[in-house]
């Protein structure tokens, strides 16, 4: 049985597949997403939170890049700041809602939360591990 790092064996092995310049996304309970791209951790409403789940996915994934709706800056700048905090060295940039909803179609998968908090959702770039 694995003991470290992500424990969850869809994610575990997804992100086991991904090469450099992959996207992936996690998004909160409101967002849509492509069934067939979709894994669900929503327990209920607010859990588990999205920065949470970014901070362990972050833990097994190399980000080189993310995307956030220009929208978070108004409307949820505590958790664009946690974001921020948790990837101090990446570059990012903002694109509208609408925007960041049609980009979802470049991922190759999406970890739905039970985050409730408006556009707390992020796109991260793989990067090269060597």
């Amino acid at each position: 049985m694995k003991e470290k790092g992500i424990l969850n064996s869809e994610i575990s092995k997804r992100l086991s597949d991904l090469g450099h310049t992959d996207l992936i996304a996690i998004g909160d309970c409101g967002l849509p997403i492509d069934p067939d791209k979709k894994i669900d951790l929503a327990l209920k409403l607010g859990e588990p939170k999205f920065i949470h789940v970014l901070e362990v996915l972050l833990e097994d994934f190399g980000c080189e890049y993310y995307y956030l709706a220009e929208e978070i800056k108004e409307n949820n700048p505590k958790q664009e700041e946690d974001i921020k905090n948790l990837l101090p060295d990446c570059d990012s940039s903002y694109i509208s809602h609408e925007d960041f909803k049609k980009k979802l179609k470049d991922v190759k998968f999406v970890i739905r939360t039970g985050e409730d908090t408006p556009y707390s959702n992020i796109i991260l770039r793989s990067k090269n591990i060597f």
